[in-house]
């Protein structure tokens, strides 16, 4: 069985993080597999560019500046609606040439437009497609927000400037119509339950299989290590109880960083014994200011590797995510590999990882009040032991590489047989 991957590049956010882990839980199960980027950013030998960088660069600007300058309603949108009317013909590649099965992922910022997604059905070969987003069946927008118009036709955009039946939206959701009846033997994956559940309401989706298959994560890297020498090796108090927040982009309108600043300050003014709470943050940051935190914070801004990563977890005492719009974001799971309880509001596909009051707390959405008593509940826990071990079981019995390798190969074999 030839398996190749597909995804905008190898590195550099949740989606090649995902992709890139299936890549080695495959290999390690003996499957011939590979995988074909727009950007290559590593050094694995399986990960082929076939875009130049030339052609990569003007394709993302074809695509995104239109948007920006004409399109987007403001800032907060520029990069949350992909139009994809700009990309790479990839059919001929050899690596999809090659394979028994194409399996796409993230193939936006200019890898790929629609015209070339249609190019590979056409191939005839079967497709997989895991969603890291929405963008599969809306108009064009990655996440919806409250707005349901792809269980239509979109239309009447909240993220255009100017709004209308047959704007951007609904052109971007015809386009998607033509594009899926050209795809034969396709069968789309899903991250989480949650999506899979949005997905079925789609009117672009319901008539095709949907099947809800867990990203994978190496519990070797992301595990339980030694907290006292690694603060002591970044500097942080061991006596603190320390906070962690990150996400790729922390000022990102989805995880939801007014509300974990609202959590902060409500934990302060309305619980004891916060002496020694601390923060850490993670990620890209470019306006934000720390020092509105209501304690002391390390701002640690990018980490670069997976280990330094699984050390940045380990200096927690909790991970909190504020995120109001989610799949299965891979931080979560990544701190509770590491034995790290995890609180955050109880939305998208985040229940699918955190059991709450066994591995976390699940906070009622967007209420500030009560992610601030779940933060405080599990720093002043009489049973961290049990919070950590049950967050690394959770792990480690659902999200192993093995486990959703197994998964995969068993979806691969079924469309095979058609």
């Amino acid at each position: 069985m030839k398996v190749t991957l597909i995804n905008t590049s190898d590195a550099g956010g949740g989606a090649p993080a995902a992709c890139m882990r299936l890549l080695r839980a495959l290999q390690a199960k003996q499957v011939d597999v590979r995988m074909d980027v727009q950007e290559k950013k590593t050094d694995e030998p399986r990960v082929t560019s076939v875009v130049s960088k030339l052609a990569a660069g003007i394709n993302f600007l074809a695509e995104r500046l239109p948007f920006i300058w004409f399109r987007a309603k403001d800032k907060s949108v520029r990069f949350a609606f992909s139009i994809a009317d700009s990309g790479t013909d990839i059919s001929n590649a050899v690596d999809v040439a090659d394979a028994d099965i194409l399996h796409l992922h993230w193939t936006n910022g200019g890898f790929l437009s629609a015209d070339n997604i249609k190019q590979l059905f056409a191939t005839g070969k079967p497709v997989v497609w895991t969603l890291h987003d929405m963008w599969a069946f809306t108009g064009g927008c990655h996440y919806s927000g409250d707005c349901n118009h792809f269980e239509n036709e979109c239309g009447d955009c909240w993220m255009l400037r100017n709004p209308e039946t047959n704007d951007l939206s609904h052109k971007g959701w015809t386009r998607k119509a033509g594009m899926y009846a050209a795809a034969k033997n396709i069968v789309f994956v899903t991250c989480s339950n949650w999506l899979a559940g949005v997905a079925r309401t789609s009117a672009l989706l319901k008539e095709f299989r949907i099947e809800a298959i867990p990203n994978p994560i190496d519990t070797t890297v992301f595990a339980p290590k030694g907290k006292a020498w690694l603060r002591n090796k970044w500097g942080i108090d061991s006596d603190s109880q320390i906070i962690l927040f990150g996400a790729a982009n922390i000022l990102d309108r989805r995880k939801g960083i007014t509300y974990l600043v609202q959590a902060l300050h409500d934990l302060k003014k309305n619980y004891p014994d916060t002496e020694k709470v601390e923060i850490v943050i993670f990620g890209k940051n470019k306006t934000f200011d720390v020092g509105s935190l209501p304690f002391k914070a390390y701002e640690l801004n990018m980490i670069d590797t997976e280990e330094e990563m699984a050390e940045v977890y380990n200096l927690a005492d909790v991970y909190v995510t504020s995120a109001i719009e989610d799949n299965l974001p891979n931080t979560v799971m990544e701190a509770l590999s590491c034995g790290i309880p995890v609180v955050a509001f109880n939305t998208g596909g985040i229940p699918d990882m955190v059991d709450h009051l066994k591995n976390g707390y699940l906070a009622e959405f967007k209420s500030s009040a009560d992610l601030a008593k779940g933060i405080n509940l599990i720093l002043n826990s009489m049973e961290k032991a049990v919070f950590a071990a049950n967050a690394r079981e959770k792990v480690t019995t659902s999200f192993t590489g093995d486990i959703v390798a197994t998964k995969y190969i068993s979806l691969y074999n079924s469309i095979l047989k058609k």
